[in-house]
């Protein structure tokens, strides 16, 4: 029987329900680490992000109003790219092996991805549905310097709740615990180059979580910031890993 199915398998017969499984979600995370970059990529060419965020609120609201529905949609794309790691955590941690030999470290990294999504999508989606307004306020040319210096402000408020506090601190703590267990189930498995990306990955994104608690505290959040932008690189290179691993190993 079981030599059978290999045979039918490397001729293109169909494969095996769980080999298909494996298949259709190792793509998936491919897709999802190139899919999070596109969206990321373009509001680094179209709103100099994540380095408008540096400068004063009123640069960033005036850059933001001239973005345009175009600028909108895509920190929508954003979002629900973020939002796609909570499906994508459950279907690469809940699975009958790995709920069988590391129940634990299983059902905890599927847990933490499905909230680390959630948290990071909640972040991004002031910029889709609060800042449009408040950067109109700021760019009408009635608006007096008082209306302009409450814009800025609210815009500063919304950046250190949604942003800092729900979508940077608490969304990527979450995604280290994500990604540190479900290494260690890599680990496990003897994936030991996937599982050795997912742990520095998880160092570099949890450094970058310091960024803000830094600048609450009036110091320098540059080598923060650095910590972030290569703990993310990482995390893309680390679902690539996954995707290669489960694709290879269901054939």
């Amino acid at each position: 029987m079981n030599q059978s199915l290999s045979i039918d398998t490397s001729i293109g017969g169909k494969l095996p329900r769980g080999n298909k499984t494996a298949t259709i979600t190792g793509g998936a995370a491919i897709a999802l680490a190139i899919l999070f970059n596109v969206p990321f990529s373009t509001l680094a060419s179209i709103y100099q992000y994540p380095d408008i965020l540096r400068r004063p609120a009123g640069e960033a609201l005036d850059l933001f109003a001239s973005g345009g529905p175009m600028l909108i949609l895509t920190w929508y794309a954003f979002a629900i790219a973020a939002l796609a790691l909570a499906p994508m955590a459950l279907a690469l941690s809940i699975t009958p092996e790995r709920i069988k030999s590391a129940p634990a470290l299983s059902i905890g990294a599927a847990l933490f991805g499905a909230l680390a999504g959630t948290m990071q999508a909640i972040g991004l989606l002031r910029w889709v549905f609060a800042i449009p307004a408040v950067a109109a306020a700021h760019a009408d040319p009635a608006a007096s310097e008082a209306a302009r210096y409450q814009a800025e402000r609210t815009f500063d408020l919304l950046n250190a709740w949604g942003g800092v506090a729900i979508g940077e601190h608490l969304g990527q703590l979450l995604t280290v615990l994500f990604v540190l267990m479900l290494s260690l189930v890599q680990w496990r498995e003897n994936a030991r180059v996937t599982a050795s990306i997912g742990f520095v990955t998880s160092l570099a994104i949890g450094l970058g979580t310091g960024e803000g608690l830094a600048l609450v505290l009036g110091g320098n959040g540059e080598l923060f910031s650095i910590a972030t932008i290569t703990g993310f690189m990482g995390l893309t290179l680390w679902l690539i890993a996954t995707g290669v691993n489960l694709i290879r190993n269901s054939r």
